[in-house]
């Protein structure tokens, strides 16, 4: 549900605001653990799991999962296809030179048409996990930017939100809009979630004045994973996306 503050003659014009649901729909299953593409043992495995994903080969990913998590993601993935049927991946292979692991950096671009409008996907997430018997087990996700859009890249974006932040500390929201705004409209809104509670809050949209989305919070007092849900609105279309913060202590 999307509430609108002091905009209904503005957002007459705005198109489609029911696909704000794929967002969550969507990010639902990226987000959790039990979906998430699930240390680098071999370059076959990266290379073979990846063109899997491509080829939907749903059958095939018992091959890379183990037993429990290959059956919840075989229907999660059933679904995120119905919903993105052009999803196309990258996965690349990286180590972490803080930590000194091994993990896979995921790149995510898929489209969907909804009412004749052109919805484009696009994530960027780091997944970290182990190898146990040739297969990927205790996967999670970290650092994940997915953002869906239907204004054909009118506007330019930048999504300054850190990816790391210490419990209890302040930290900067910006979401910044590069164009001079000028005569047009901008609204938007951004509200946190825990990554257990990705559903049922609303997302107030109000005139965007500054150039943008300017925010300090708090994190946190507890480690865990914080998700920001954002929606940049304007005459061409709508911008949404999530990110993801790590709460550490």
């Amino acid at each position: 549900m999307i509430k609108i503050n002091g905009l209904s003659e503005i957002m007459t014009g705005f198109k489609n605001f029911q696909f704000i649901g794929i967002l969550g729909f969507f990010f639902f299953y990226l987000i959790n653990p039990e979906f998430a593409i699930s240390k680098n043992e071999t370059q076959y495995l990266l290379s073979n799991l990846e063109n899997a994903l491509n080829e939907k080969d749903i059958k095939s990913l018992k091959d890379y999962f183990n037993d429990d998590e290959a059956f919840v993601i075989s229907n999660k993935f059933s679904d995120i296809i119905d919903e993105f049927e052009d999803l196309n991946w990258q996965i690349t292979s990286k180590t972490s030179q803080e930590e000194d692991e091994n993990y896979w950096e995921v790149q995510l671009t898929g489209s969907k048409i909804i009412d004749g409008e052109k919805f484009v996907l696009e994530s960027n997430f780091d997944y970290y996990f182990t190898i146990l018997n040739g297969k990927i087990e205790d996967g999670f996700i970290k650092n994940d930017l997915t953002i869906i859009r239907n204004d054909n890249n009118f506007i330019d974006i930048n999504i300054v939100i850190p990816d790391r932040v210490l419990s209890g500390s302040n930290y900067y929201l910006d979401i910044i809009i590069n164009e001079p705004l000028g005569s047009e409209i901008y609204a938007g809104g951004l509200v946190a979630h825990q990554e257990d509670s990705l559903f049922g809050q609303d997302i107030i949209l109000e005139p965007l004045l500054a150039g943008g989305i300017f925010k300090v919070t708090r994190a946190p007092s507890k480690p865990g994973i914080q998700v920001w849900t954002g929606i940049i609105a304007h005459q061409e279309g709508l911008i949404t996306f999530t990110k993801t913060v790590e709460i550490t202590e």
